[in-house]
């Protein structure tokens, strides 16, 4: 039973396509952790949320309060906010801004 060439045609696109992304997303996730230890190295803290992420943990804070989490979910929002007040660079995309309008949980 011989393969047709378009069966290999799609073996060989389905194999470049699988290792190139996955050459690809790996090679991202080592620069972002190259960046945030040159962060750490700098600036011995960094912020741990994107704007989006915090905003989602203070929404799940506040529809959550019986959680038994939720202290540990407040400590990790204040922290954040902690981080992002005392330094000056950033690894997710903050504006001063929406720095300076967070408030703790």
């Amino acid at each position: 039973m011989a393969l047709t060439a378009e069966v290999i045609a799609m073996l060989v696109f389905t194999l470049a396509a699988f290792w190139g992304i996955a050459t690809w997303a790996l090679i991202k996730t080592l620069r972002d952790e190259d960046r945030k230890v040159a962060l750490l190295e700098q600036q011995d803290r960094v912020d741990t949320y994107s704007p989006k992420a915090l905003a989602e943990l203070r929404e799940w804070i506040e529809a959550n309060p019986e959680d038994p989490l939720v202290g540990e979910a407040r400590r990790s929002h204040n922290e954040c906010i902690d981080a992002l007040e005392s330094t000056e660079n950033q690894f997710y995309d903050w504006s001063e801004s929406e720095i300076q309008s967070l408030e703790r949980v």
